[in-house]
């Protein structure tokens, strides 16, 4: 797993990226998290959506729901980004389309894109 710390607008952002994948359920979420805060202290991450499992996006699954949880509980702002065109489902386009409408959950195209929602929202 590789944690890129970028300083942007004086805001502490980690990106995240990996050849494996790195949250495959609640707890990997969360060891993501406590891992991204010790090493940066960032509490803003921008996360490549390749090392996120397939499930996460089958929001059936109740993996989505949950992370998205921890995440507002312990006070993390996440951006995921990649390609989300292939998906056809329509809960899911809802719920990113609702998630990217709030201030602590978003999904975007590019890290360039992360980086600038997670600066953008206080």
């Amino acid at each position: 797993m590789n944690i890129e710390h970028l300083k942007d607008k004086g805001m502490d952002i980690a990106v995240v990226s990996s050849d494996e994948m790195v949250i495959v359920d609640t707890q990997s979420a969360l060891d993501l998290v406590m891992t991204v805060k010790y090493e940066t202290g960032a509490q803003r991450i921008a996360i490549d959506k390749d090392v996120v499992s397939g499930d996460f996006f089958i929001l059936s699954t109740g993996m989505a729901g949950e992370i998205l949880q921890k995440f507002i509980n312990y006070h993390v702002k996440v951006a995921v980004y990649g390609d989300y065109s292939h998906y056809t489902s329509k809960p899911l386009r809802d719920f990113i389309y609702e998630a990217n409408h709030g201030k602590d959950f978003f999904f975007v195209s590019t890290k360039e894109e992360a980086v600038q929602k997670l600066t953008e929202t206080q």
